[in-house]
C-alpha cells in the first residue's frame, strides 16, 4: 500500500499480505478485519480502514510515522 510506506516512519515496519492465502486471511478475520486495505499500528486495527479504505490523517493519527515508543 503507497500510503502506508510513504507515511511509515524509516524504522517502522510495513508488511503487506496476501488475502489470497488462507493463512492470512483467517489471521485477518480474527483481528477484525472486515475489508481491505486494512492497516494495524501497535495491533490495533486503525479506524481509517473502515470500509471507505486508508486516509493519511487518520493514519498519522493512530501513530504511524512517528517513533515507536518503548
Amino acid at each position: 500500500m503507497e500510503l502506508a510506506n510513504r507515511v511509515a516512519c524509516p524504522s517502522c515496519e510495513v508488511s503487506i499480505l496476501d488475502m489470497n492465502d488462507q493463512n492470512v486471511a483467517g489471521r485477518a478475520v480474527s483481528l477484525g478485519i472486515r475489508s481491505v486495505p486494512a492497516v494495524m499500528t501497535d495491533g490495533k486495527l486503525a479506524d481509517c480502514c473502515a470500509g471507505r479504505g486508508p486516509d493519511e490523517a487518520v493514519l498519522r493519527a493512530a501513530g504511524l510515522g512517528g517513533p515507536i515508543e518503548g
